[in-house]
């Protein structure tokens, strides 16, 4: 392998996929077990050229991807691996760091210090809080747990029945207890109706799954710390858009928390996986997960990010939020925020001015939650019709039995053009 040649062999092929995305199906349009078919059954005795990969890259691995980067990926919460950030891997590669300790990486350790602290301030969240990176929300909620559950020696965690599946997830794998609360009129948990006084950890989520709602979190801290219960707040999509002074209005309260998780793998253009997590805990947190064994002890007077969390061994993901956050800047994510949540705006009011199309659910962030007028069994259809198409890709939920549409908005190169297409999709799958 030439690795000059081969390395920008790669980097074209990187470069033009991006410019193109938006031409491909943005749904994979393969049946299951249809790629796999066409792999060989095992693995070459003998070396093969690097262009051949790029080869069968294009020929058979492409035909067989949902690409997240088109433009209208309008499913789950959609996400953009930027520019900066694709090199930054690169190099995290190049450099393959494994922060076990910090003389293992000083570099990653305190990149990854400083730039939890540089979105701190960007959220306009508390000092003197500690953040690290995790590869997900799942991890860092469960790690938040672990947390809860050393500090209050109990092993009941409540959420909103709107709450992520990773929260009954982390929960289960924890053999702890979940105890889920029902929501209001605009679907936020309930403050009151249970006790708290056997529970570790209670979860208020800040933009949830489905419908984006905002649960109470001051009077769910407040009820929390009258009980000795630890308070995390699931802010995993949302609490990227409180770099947006006016979207802070849904972190009221978040400064009472004992724990917050923020992804900016979800909407601050850093490709998956850059999860972070901080607490206002910090020595507490510490004590769950430091375990130093022996050949790992150095007498550096520094601590290492491995104390804080479940994994030993550290990728620098630092490095791609680093890259973003100084190619962009403060402004420039703003502006993609700012436009994605106006985009949403617009959807919203097409689906209201519409007839025979309704909002199941009030517009929030960037995230549209709609359906067509008629059965649960019509919706559904049409969106197999819809996605069947490759011209968009959305996905479903259900609010009360209902089958309802989500359309999220999350792209950085999503235009308004990119959704009024996909409004027009719909309309002409609806009239077929």
């Amino acid at each position: 392998m030439d690795f000059r040649e081969d390395g920008a062999a790669a980097l074209e092929w990187a470069a033009r996929y991006l410019e193109r995305v938006g031409e491909l199906p943005v749904l994979a349009q393969v049946r299951p077990g249809e790629l796999s078919s066409q792999l060989p059954a095992s693995a070459p005795e003998q070396p093969e050229p690097f262009a051949d990969l790029l080869r069968d890259l294009d020929e058979l691995l492409l035909p067989a991807l949902t690409n997240w980067q088109s433009p209208r990926f309008f499913s789950y919460f959609a996400v953009t691996s930027s520019e900066p950030a694709i090199l930054a891997e690169l190099l995290a590669a190049t450099l393959n760091q494994v922060a076990l300790v910090w003389r293992a990486s000083p570099a990653s350790t305190e990149l990854e210090l400083r730039v939890a602290d540089w979105v701190r301030q960007l959220l306009g969240l508390p000092e003197g809080w500690h953040g690290h990176i995790e590869d997900t929300a799942s991890t860092s909620t469960l790690a938040a747990f672990v947390a809860a559950r050393r500090v209050t020696g109990r092993n009941v965690v409540v959420c909103s029945e709107h709450a992520h599946g990773s929260i009954e997830k982390d929960a289960r794998m924890l053999g702890m207890e979940l105890r889920k609360v029902p929501v209001d009129e605009e679907l936020r948990m309930h403050v009151d109706g249970y006790d708290l006084d056997d529970v570790a950890a209670v979860v208020a989520t800040v933009g949830t799954t489905s419908f984006a709602s905002v649960d109470p979190v001051r009077e769910l801290a407040e009820r929390a710390r009258a009980a000795g219960a630890w308070l995390h707040v699931d802010a995993a999509y949302a609490g990227s858009s409180w770099i947006c002074e006016e979207e802070r209005w849904s972190a009221d309260g978040v400064e009472f928390a004992d724990s917050l998780v923020v992804n900016p793998h979800k909407w601050l253009l850093v490709p998956s996986d850059c999860s972070l997590v901080w607490t206002a805990r910090p020595e507490e947190w510490r004590e769950a997960f430091t375990l130093v064994r022996e050949y790992l002890r150095t007498a550096d007077d520094a601590y290492s990010l491995s104390e804080y969390g479940p994994a030993l061994g550290r990728r620098f993901r630092s490095l791609k939020l680093w890259a973003v956050l100084r190619c962009y800047g403060a402004e420039g994510l703003r502006a993609i925020v700012r436009e994605h949540i106006r985009l949403a705006g617009l959807f919203a009011g097409w689906v209201e001015e519409r007839a025979g199309w309704e909002l199941a659910a009030p517009q929030r962030f960037s995230l549209v939650v709609f359906r067509r007028n008629g059965s649960d069994e019509e919706n559904e259809r049409l969106v197999e019709r819809v996605n069947a198409s490759g011209e968009i890709f959305i996905t479903h939920t259900k609010l009360d039995e209902r089958y309802v549409l989500r359309l999220a908005i999350g792209n950085a190169r999503t235009t308004e053009d990119d959704v009024r297409r996909a409004w027009e999709v719909l309309n002409r799958e609806a009239e077929r």
